[in-house]
Formats: C-alpha cells, structure tokens, sequence
C-alpha cells in the first residue's frame, strides 16, 4: 500500500512547480495556472506574447493589448484592485506589480500572488522566463531575443549621422522625463544616441523645466499624445529642437507601446529610431 502511495506522491508532484518572482517568494503550484488575473499591464501583454492569452480571466483598468483583453473583466487598478471581484474569478494566480499594496491582502484571502516588475530591459528578459516557467511555455526565451534582434536591427537601419544627436523624451507634461537609466534611456543608448537627462536624475525624474532650456537638446521625443504648448513654456522657443522643429510627438496608438517595458519595446525602438531618420540634424 505504502509503495503505491509513493508512486502516486512522485506522479503528482512531476507536475508540480514553484516560482520565485521579484519580492523573493517562492510560490509553489500543483500544477501550471490555468485561471490567471493580471493587474499590470505589461504583465497582460507578456502573458499573450506567450500565447496564453486564454487563460487570462481579468485584467486592470489599463490593460488594453491586445484587443482580446478588453473584454475581459476589469478589477480596477494595480494600486486598488477590487478584491471582491477577483476572488469572485476564482484565479490560480494574480500577477501583479511589486510596489501594490495588494499582495498581502489576496494571499490573507487564500490567492496565489506573482509579484513581477520589469522596469529594464534585464528585467523584461527576467519575467518573461520567470513567466515561460509558470506558464509552462517552452523556449519562452524566444520571445526575448526577437525583442533584442528587433531593437538592434532598430538601431542598423540609422545613418551615422544621428548618432552625436542629444535626445529630450518626455513621458507627459508635467515635465516626467525618460532618464538614461530607465528602459526608455536603454533603448536611446542602444539606438545610439544621447539622453540629456543623466542617469543620476532616476528613471523618470519630474524635472524643473529650465533644466531642459540649459540642456538644449537637438531633438525631442513626446511620449503624451502631443507637444501642444510646449514652445509656449518659458524659454523652451529658444530650445534648438523646437526652434528648428525637430520634435516628434507619436500618436495615440503608440502611446502605451513607448511607456511599457514589455512585449512591445522592439516596436518603441522602431517608432523612435523612425524619429531619428526624419528628425535628427
């Protein structure tokens, strides 16, 4: 009897898995999440790069990508999921972002938490094998290196000529700027060119606006939907890229394409290196 037992013991636990995601837990599963809930965007957009966007039963307010997502559930934001409804999923899981507060509050509930952040380029490679492992998902590094062909090829396609130009990217209007040492600065270095903004400044520094007038950078790139008033700021008329209209302004749609470390970043790389061509002196 105790010799069938075991047997039984190794054939369920062959299909068991444990996980450990970015607060440094271990989560230890039966078997691969069949029911997920996702309340980062980029995370949506990483489970579907996967292909496993089936198993996604919710989402956050601002998972939109793709378009599938969008009729699925949506549990409020990563900062203040409705809890209520997600348990009401019945998930195997919940991924979510480290900096939620919401983390203790569905494993107190009896859920399974995933707690992933990618903020570079380091870390989106991190998650999506993190995520091919709980997943399921085999040679989930495929993923990666088509993101990191896509950016260096990104970076080929530009003439030699753009590479002293100095880059301003702002994230929106406040100013938030893109600095070197955030994901949306990588992209810049590994596209060739150089960010204004200095890596000791962080990420996405709120900056004084005057420190982009003495920085008088030749290009800027406006990841908010639009560069409206920005020449009307005082003294940004006399900024070399706005008084020879070197600015590129995306549209819309790639709005959430350049602000996510994701799936999507060899597009943002593409989008910017397309400014490059058409915009740099």
């Amino acid at each position: 009897m105790k010799f069938w037992a075991l047997l039984l013991w190794v054939a369920s636990s062959a299909h068991a898995l444990q996980v450990t995601d970015d607060r440094g837990s271990t989560v230890q599963f039966a078997q691969s999440p069949q029911r997920i809930v996702s309340l980062l965007p980029s995370l949506t957009e990483s489970v579907c790069a996967l292909e496993q966007c089936a198993r996604l039963v919710g989402v956050d307010r601002y998972s939109n990508f793709p378009a599938s997502v969008r009729a699925l559930p949506q549990l409020g934001g990563g900062m203040d999921p409705n809890l209520e409804a997600i348990v009401a999923l019945r998930p195997d899981v919940v991924l979510l972002a480290t900096a939620s507060r919401a983390s203790a509050r569905l494993e107190a509930l009896g859920l399974k938490v995933v707690a992933l952040e990618p903020k570079t380029y380091a870390d989106v490679q991190r998650v999506l094998g993190t995520l091919g492992q709980l997943l399921a998902v085999p040679d989930a590094g495929r993923i990666w290196r088509g993101i990191d062909a896509s950016v260096a090829a990104a970076a080929q396609s530009l003439p030699a000529r753009v590479k002293t130009t100095r880059v301003y990217f702002e994230v929106n209007a406040a100013p938030y700027a893109a600095g070197t040492s955030s994901f949306i600065g990588e992209t810049l270095a590994r596209l060739g060119v150089q960010n204004v903004v200095p890596a000791a400044l962080g990420p996405f520094p709120k900056l004084n606006p005057e420190f982009v007038v003495r920085a008088n950078p030749d290009l800027i790139m406006v990841g908010d939907r639009g560069s409206t008033g920005m020449a009307q700021r005082p003294g940004w008329s006399g900024i070399r890229a706005i008084r020879e209209q070197r600015v590129c302004s995306f549209p819309p749609e790639l709005g959430d394409v350049l602000v996510r470390p994701g799936p999507r970043m060899a597009e943002a790389a593409q989008a910017m290196a397309a400014c490059l061509r058409e915009k740099a002196p």
